[in-house]
């Protein structure tokens, strides 16, 4: 059994660079097919679960698996270049799954803080540089109810919850450090 073939919603959205290289091979495919008929060709695997959020995706998925058929050889090819990429583009491999959300006592949506950051280190920007992702932060920081990265207690409750394994608390000081500066409208007494 596969659970979350598309690592929590992670794979909904690829990097342009790997898109292009899975649609120049077929540009009639979706690239969360290709993760869908990779997991399925894994020797033993008789069941692929996904989290759909709503009907329409639902369908879609049951779509890819009823007109199921194995990555050929190429295809196994492309998907090792396009693992590749993905990997060099990811600074915290946060999958969304949001289990680390409800241990939270500051009320951080961590999944939501992970998937800005990476979406800024992705663009490559300086600290400090303005960008159309730290905007997006400074708006949901906004929010009334939740907390920032700088709110983080490091209480390590959201580590037990969380799949990949990931050192949340060590890594909140470093989301702080790239969106909460001056440039955002944070100030050091925010």
């Amino acid at each position: 059994i596969v659970m979350e073939p598309l690592k929590g919603g992670f794979l909904v959205d690829v990097p342009k660079e790997a898109e292009d290289i899975m649609r120049s091979y077929n540009p009639d495919e979706a690239p969360i097919s290709w993760a869908f008929r990779y997991v399925a060709g894994i020797e033993g695997v008789f069941m692929v679960l996904a989290g759909a959020s709503t009907l329409e995706q639902m369908e879609e998925d049951i779509a890819f698996m009823d007109n199921y058929k194995p990555l050929n050889e190429e295809e196994h090819k492309i998907i090792e270049e396009v693992t590749e990429i993905i990997n060099s583009k990811i600074a915290i491999p946060c999958t969304k799954c949001n289990y680390c959300i409800s241990s939270c006592p500051a009320n951080i949506m961590i999944p939501k803080l992970f998937d800005l950051y990476n979406n800024e280190k992705i663009q490559g920007l300086e600290i400090g540089a303005f960008s159309a992702v730290g905007n997006a932060y400074r708006n949901y920081s906004c929010l009334e109810g939740v907390g920032i990265a700088s709110d983080c207690t490091a209480c390590e409750a959201c580590m037990k919850e969380c799949p990949q394994q990931i050192d949340i608390p060590s890594l909140m000081p470093e989301v702080a450090k790239t969106f909460e500066t001056e440039t955002y409208g944070f100030t050091k007494d925010d």
